[in-house]
């Protein structure tokens, strides 16, 4: 049985009369028949003014560590409005969080607070580059550091002759100046040599160096071990900044993020999403050489940084993660996923495999994970894209792309999620068979 969206269609129509695509961030528009507007949410689950109601496994990409409208987030939140909201100037619980943070990370020795992702990797590329006095910079191919123009590029895979050299470069936006594109520099995860060739030919123009050890925007594809310490060396021997993009995996995979997880420190790091449990506040954070350049020659601030709703928040979010159980809780549930989900394709003999960490995985449908972005882009995730919109008709809300993982909060393990999420996924599964025969018995899938 289909579900209705006849009123989230009716307001699309509505809302294209003054929004653009009738959203306020391109990644929200689905289409004109599948763009949901959502009337409420708690915990793990997200109703849709047409009043279906969905496990959601995309919590806002993340940010939904503990699960929507947590009691003692928002309890928090009520205490920090009654502080005044902002003054153009500090308060002591600036000093508190960023204790917090500096314990649960000792890469973080000095913090900045911003209110976004974008805003928090924007002054990290800006330090890195005051510190070295090198303005480009690398990024993984298929890595995400947000929405501004020094890293709105990609490296078109899709387009690409091996035997012409690396992939073109393009960009993701009109209206970036195109003389940025020489400043950004790509290599694919996992591949040191492919690194070291880079940064000798262009080590004296390169700044930085950004990475997600798990690509967050890329099926959670992962860095291993060999790589991550042969880029960190690389990083020190050509004086290149080591900027580790937390915004997804920071207070996520473990108290520390991903470099207590891998064992590493980043020259600089940055964080969002799960810090405040949905509320808008960033952090950039790192040595204090490079951190202390921040009013000693670089700019930084904002208006709304550090408002005192979402740094209310951020101070309960973080107490919760670092003195509870809360993260061994995502954990455990996001494994009992894994297992279920696989025990049922197993059954239908469809190859797949996890990767990332069970607190935000990628599913994927071949034997063996992809190393980087050039395999998951070869592999075919067809059935994925059939997928989705099946388990959404059956309440269980996952990313409509494939290559997003599926996030899972501490809410998640305190209902009946699982149980309904896996009676869910078969029957999706099947259904998604169905279909995908019946098109090749058509000849429309090949």
């Amino acid at each position: 049985m289909r579900r209705s969206l006849q009123h989230s269609n009716r307001h699309h129509k509505k809302a294209l009369q003054k929004l653009p695509l009738g959203v306020s961030s391109n990644f929200r528009y689905w289409g004109k028949d599948k763009t949901i507007y959502v009337d409420h949410a708690s915990g793990s689950r997200l109703w849709d003014i047409d009043g279906n109601e969905y496990v959601d496994y995309r919590m806002g990409y993340g940010p939904g560590i503990l699960g929507y409208a947590d009691p003692r987030v928002d309890e928090a939140a009520r205490k920090g409005m009654e502080t005044g909201g902002v003054f153009a100037l500090s308060t002591e619980l600036e000093y508190e969080v960023a204790k917090r943070i500096s314990k649960m990370v000792p890469a973080a020795e000095l913090v900045r607070f911003s209110n976004s992702g974008t805003e928090a990797v924007m002054a990290a590329l800006r330090l890195a580059r005051a510190h070295t006095g090198k303005d480009s910079h690398i990024i993984l191919e298929g890595g995400y550091h947000g929405i501004f123009d020094s890293v709105l590029w990609y490296a078109d895979i899709e387009e690409w002759d091996p035997a012409k050299g690396d992939p073109p470069v393009k960009s993701d936006s009109e209206g970036i100046p195109r003389l940025l594109k020489k400043l950004t520099h790509f290599t694919p995860l996992n591949d040191a040599n492919h690194l070291e060739d880079l940064l000798k030919r262009h080590h004296q123009d390169i700044g930085a160096f950004l990475i997600e050890p798990i690509m967050g925007n890329c099926c959670s594809i992962t860095a291993n071990q060999e790589y991550l310490r042969a880029a960190r060396e690389l990083c020190e021997k050509y004086q290149v900044v080591m900027i580790v993009d937390e915004v997804k995996t920071g207070f996520r995979v473990a108290k520390g993020g991903v470099q207590e997880l891998m064992g590493f420190k980043a020259d600089l790091c940055t964080f969002a999403k799960a810090i405040g449990n949905g509320y808008p506040i960033s952090v950039v954070a790192g040595r204090e050489d490079i951190m202390r350049r921040i009013g000693d020659g670089v700019m930084h601030g904002g208006t709304y940084t550090c408002h005192s709703v979402a740094l209310a928040a951020a101070w309960k979010t973080l107490e919760i993660l670092d003195e509870t159980d809360a993260l061994e809780t995502v954990a455990n549930y996001g494994t009992a996923l894994q297992a279920g989900i696989s025990e049922i394709l197993v059954a239908r003999d469809i190859p797949h495999c996890f990767v990332g960490h069970p607190s935000m995985g990628g599913l994927i449908f071949k034997e063996l994970p992809p190393d980087n972005y050039r395999d998951w882009f070869n592999s075919d995730y067809s059935f994925y894209n059939k997928l989705a919109p099946e388990l959404h008709d059956l309440g269980v809300l996952c990313e409509p792309d494939s290559r997003e993982p599926w996030f899972i909060c501490e809410a998640h393990a305190k209902d009946d999620s699982l149980s309904h999420t896996l009676k869910a996924f078969e029957q999706a599964v099947d259904t998604t068979m169905e279909i995908m025969d019946d098109q090749t018995q058509h000849g429309d899938l090949p």
